[in-house]
This record gives structure tokens, C-alpha cells and sequence, in this order.
């Protein structure tokens, strides 16, 4: 289970740097507050990837169910709650601020993984 994958690992820094642009420089509308949520569930899905060897799918539908669990504590103010209401690393990572169309994003980004997953790396035999 345990097994490192360098090419998840580099897309996964690839995709880390990507963000951390986003988050210094666009102040937009549409790329921060959405493709950011988009990208950061590719993100931690390679993160997760790089590290373990598990079915494709399984992990993505893992990845899904943590990025929405996070989604609801920030409606839930988690933050704040747990006194971590000063740290802008918290506010960062966790967030603060619900968004229904965060879910949206989120699974738009799962879905491109299934895709991109099932079209161009899977044999056929494998194919969901």
C-alpha cells in the first residue's frame, strides 16, 4: 500500500506551486475562488497518490469526501471553535467561509481526476 510515485509527487509540486501563485497574485473573481478549489482537490489527490498505492477511484472518492467534510466545518466556523480563530495558517488551510459552489468545484476537479485517471492512465481492463 505504502509505495512512493515520483510522477504523482512532481504534479503534486507542480500544482502546490500553481496555488501559491493563485493565492499571492490573482485577486479575480473566478481563478482564486474557484479554480483554486478546482486544482486543490487534483492536488491533494496526487499528494495522496505520490505516497500510496491505492485504486484510483477509491482515492478519489476519498479526497472528495474530505474536501466536502472541510467544506462543512467551515460552515460550522471550525476555526474559531477550536481557538484557532488568530492563525492565518488555520484560516488558510481550513478555511472560513462556506460556499455552495465549493462543492461544485470540488467535484468538478474529482471528476477531471476520474477522467484524466480512466482515459489515459488505466489499461482498458481496469477501465471504470
Amino acid at each position: 500500500m505504502l509505495k512512493f510515485n515520483f510522477n504523482y509527487f512532481l504534479i503534486a509540486i507542480f500544482l502546490f506551486i500553481v496555488e501559491v501563485l493563485i493565492a499571492m497574485f490573482a485577486h479575480d473573481q473566478f481563478i482564486r475562488p474557484y479554480f483554486g478549489d478546482f486544482l486543490v482537490v487534483i492536488l491533494v489527490y496526487c499528494f495522496v497518490k505520490s505516497f500510496l498505492n491505492t485504486p484510483f477511484f477509491k482515492t478519489a472518492i476519498a479526497v472528495l469526501a474530505f474536501s466536502f467534510t472541510l467544506e462543512v466545518l467551515q460552515y460550522l466556523d471550525i476555526v474559531n471553535k477550536i481557538g484557532l480563530g488568530d492563525s492565518k495558517l488555520a484560516r488558510t488551510v481550513i478555511g472560513t467561509s462556506f460556499e455552495w459552489i465549493d462543492l461544485i468545484a470540488y467535484t468538478l476537479g474529482i471528476a477531471f481526476v476520474i477522467y484524466v485517471e480512466n482515459r489515459f492512465f488505466i489499461n482498458d481492463s481496469r477501465k471504470i
